[in-house]
């Protein structure tokens, strides 16, 4: 089984359509025969990522720090569910159980894990797809930022190449058809 990670924010933001995209991303991944990998949190967008997938019948595995299963809590309802020592770790075991990364809106560890994903993949670690869902122009600063960045001199135009944007959960379908072969 293919399984797609996804990098979300452990609270539920302002706006209902972020958590009803995070809902609709895991019926989707679970609908095309893929699990998800997640940060194993039961609140925010990680969880109602994970309940979409459960309701539609999917395997979802969540990785959580034990110091955050006390914040976070592990969702319980997941398939597997992993409790390990550190963020470090979490990273990597993401990182290795996943054959792509989905981006949805979050705060600095979803900046965090979007950026050290993207990075490895700029630096040939990995050719993993890496997709940022930028639902309702959430992520469009980052994007502009990235601009900055390229103007200024720091990055290459071509590494936008190693991420793409999407802003509705339903465009990720070819993508998910792709990497399922369905």
């Amino acid at each position: 089984m293919k399984n797609i990670c996804v990098f979300s924010g452990a609270a539920p933001g302002r706006d209902p359509i972020y958590a009803e995209a995070a809902y609709d991303l895991g019926r989707l991944i679970a609908g095309h025969g893929m699990g998800v990998v997640y940060g194993g949190g039961r609140s925010g967008l990680m969880g109602r990522v994970a309940d979409g997938a459960i309701d539609s019948g999917g395997h979802v595995t969540g990785i959580i720090p034990k110091f955050l299963d006390k914040v976070e809590i592990g969702h319980e309802g997941v398939t597997k569910l992993h409790v390990i020592d550190t963020m470090h770790q979490r990273k990597e075991m993401m990182y290795a159980e996943s054959d792509a990364f989905v981006v949805l809106p979050g705060g600095l560890g979803t900046l965090d894990e979007t950026m050290e994903i993207t990075t490895w993949r700029q630096l040939d670690l990995h050719k993993k797809p890496v997709i940022i869902l930028n639902i309702n122009g959430y992520w469009d600063h980052l994007l502009a930022m990235l601009q900055t960045v390229i103007r200024e001199g720091f990055m290459h135009h071509d590494h936008l190449e190693h991420f793409e944007t999407v802003t509705r959960v339903e465009e990720l379908s070819p993508h998910l058809k792709g990497l399922s072969g369905t």
